[in-house]
């Protein structure tokens, strides 16, 4: 015998217990970016290699930890599965006009990323985003409308106890001076980084403030805070977020080692957590990039934006207990003995379905008894077994058997059925 095929490692089958989750949060994550005015677009999942590596930058995590799926192409070009969303919507609104179009420009998608890093609850190599983005605007209420739609979605799929997690990384301007201080400060400390932290102060220092390395929060605790570094501008766009954030009475913390794992983070950025997800309490995350266009080739573009995994959804649900609707059983199979009689009820189970009716048909290749698809159509809940047995299909009939109680078995004409059964189900 062969051995057997496997997933891959960090990769997920989506199976029909847990379908109802992403039904429900795709229609939930959809509904409110459109009320929010916001406009689907879909990108390709593969890009140029080099659009991540002007884009989210060589000393993002994506490159530090060697996560990109990339590949090398026979005429030495370089395409890489992409590892997040925005720097391919930046890309798109670049290269199809959008900056001509009136602005800001307000974008969604939903759809596979790829990361080759270690999984663990909520994170895999492959996984699902609902991703939204504000381009062309650099108000500080274009950053709190993209957070409140990130709590918003979670509030409308039942989380309880939600709160941001902000904090400004400041601009070009002022962000070199405070990198400097922090990578002075963490040189007079070198001996207590971890190898992964001492190779992201050669790269991307902000990226230390994250560190999850023993002995890192006492360390931490004395680094220089990027808050007390902002410039002018950076000052009063963080105090104008924090000022709209609480006149709309919303719950926020300031975490002065939030800076995300991205080098085009600028000014603000934030999270939603909720305690109790693995490692992780962080459902989602964003913050604004108000250099990313111009970067990989296009016009001065503030944007800002998030993106939320949709497995980190569905883990969250489960540790709340937030059920998704169970979706509604079909209400009819169709019976026979076989024959001529399997015929017809073939023919009158794609009849049912054209008619807009669910019907389940009662496979038996060589017979099967009666009370074999009768016990068939308890398992799935069915609310009715039509029957055609010789006797009906010489007469035209189908016999209707209900499985509910207070519904006396019937017998009527087959073309009458569709619109008998509509009337039922419809009470």
């Amino acid at each position: 015998m062969s051995k057997q095929i496997q997933r891959l490692t960090g990769m997920h089958d989506v199976l029909p217990d847990d379908r109802p989750y992403w039904d429900l949060i795709i229609a939930t994550a959809e509904n409110l970016a459109r009320r929010y005015g916001f406009q689907r677009v879909d990108t390709p999942i593969i890009e140029a290699t080099e659009l991540f590596i002007r884009g989210v930058g060589e000393g993002s995590d994506f490159f530090v930890q060697k996560e990109m799926y990339t590949i090398q192409e026979a005429d030495d070009s370089s395409i890489t599965l992409r590892p997040e969303f925005t720097a391919g919507l930046v890309r798109a609104y670049i290269q199809n006009g959008m900056p001509s179009w009136p602005q800001p420009v307000k974008i969604y998608t939903i759809g596979p990323s790829f990361r080759r890093e270690r999984p663990q609850a909520g994170r895999l190599r492959q996984h699902s985003q609902f991703d939204c983005e504000i381009m062309g605007e650099d108000d500080p209420a274009a950053d709190v409308e993209v957070m409140m739609v990130a709590m918003n979605l979670f509030r409308e799929l039942g989380f309880k106890g939600l709160t941001f997690q902000i904090n400004s990384t400041g601009c070009r301007v002022c962000k070199p001076g405070y990198i400097q201080k922090l990578v002075a400060y963490l040189n007079d400390h070198i001996d207590k980084l971890a190898d992964i932290d001492k190779e992201r102060l050669t790269k991307n220092p902000l990226r230390v403030l994250d560190s999850k390395a023993p002995g890192m929060d006492e360390l931490l605790g004395g680094a220089p805070h990027i808050a007390d570094h902002l410039c002018d501008d950076c000052r009063e766009h963080y105090a104008e977020v924090r000022s709209l954030l609480e006149a709309l009475g919303q719950s926020y913390a300031e975490n002065y080692r939030l800076v995300r794992g991205i080098d085009y983070y600028t000014k603000t950025v934030f999270e939603v957590w909720q305690e109790g997800i693995g490692a992780q309490a962080a459902l989602c995350g964003g913050g604004r990039y108000d250099g990313l266009a111009e970067d990989i080739g296009g016009p001065p573009t503030p944007s800002v934006g998030f993106g939320s995994g949709i497995e980190r959804i569905i883990l969250g649900m489960k540790e709340q207990g937030v059920e998704p609707p169970s979706a509604a059983p079909l209400p009819v199979l169709v019976a026979h003995f076989g024959g001529a009689t399997k015929s017809a009820a073939v023919k009158l189970a794609f009849e049912l379905r054209g008619a807009g009716i669910g019907a389940r048909l009662a496979f038996a290749r060589r017979g099967r008894s009666m009370k074999s698809q009768m016990r068939e159509a308890g398992r799935h809940d069915a609310r009715y077994v039509l029957i055609i047995g010789d006797d009906e299909l010489a007469q035209g009939e189908v016999t209707v058997k209900p499985l509910a109680d207070g519904e006396e078995q019937t017998r009527m004409p087959v073309e009458r059925i569709a619109a008998w059964l509509e009337e039922r189900l419809s009470e």
